[in-house]
């Protein structure tokens, strides 16, 4: 398989998963919209990386390897100004990820207790940038 075909394969995936995130964030399920809405990020921007030809490391948090693409390798200027924002959004909902499907287990505390409405809407809100820019690039 060639890579813009994984890459759309990618954004296929992550579009259906946007969708998930979605219908939780409107189920009031916020931890679940919040973990869905990181893996609508992950996805989107490693089918990105995947359409550009850039390996990237088989981790949830890939934002490390965005800024250094931003750095060294020619993309669109529009896509290049959103890095920045691309990078922060991956990082922070990468370390939400676990916590918003097991809860906080040294805490005690379940994931339904830990993420409020405007976190679940804000990294609704960023996933839906992301996937957007990422399908702009792809297609």
């Amino acid at each position: 398989m060639r890579t813009d075909e994984l890459a759309r394969d990618y954004l296929a995936r992550a579009e259906l998963i946007l969708g998930e995130a979605r219908n939780a964030a409107s189920n009031e399920v916020y931890s679940l919209a919040i973990r869905r809405a990181q893996e609508t990020v992950e996805l989107s921007l490693k089918a990105a990386l995947r359409f550009l030809a850039i390996e990237y490391p088989r981790d949830h948090d890939i934002g490390d390897v965005l800024l250094r693409v931003k750095e060294t390798r020619p993309i669109p200027n529009w896509f290049r100004d959103k890095i920045d924002l691309m990078a922060r959004v991956s990082s922070d909902l990468a370390r939400k990820r676990g916590p918003a499907f097991y809860g906080d287990e040294c805490a005690g505390m379940p994931a339904s207790q830990l993420f409020t409405r405007e976190e679940s809407l804000r990294a609704l809100n960023d996933a839906e940038e992301i996937f957007k820019l990422c399908k702009r690039l792809i297609l």
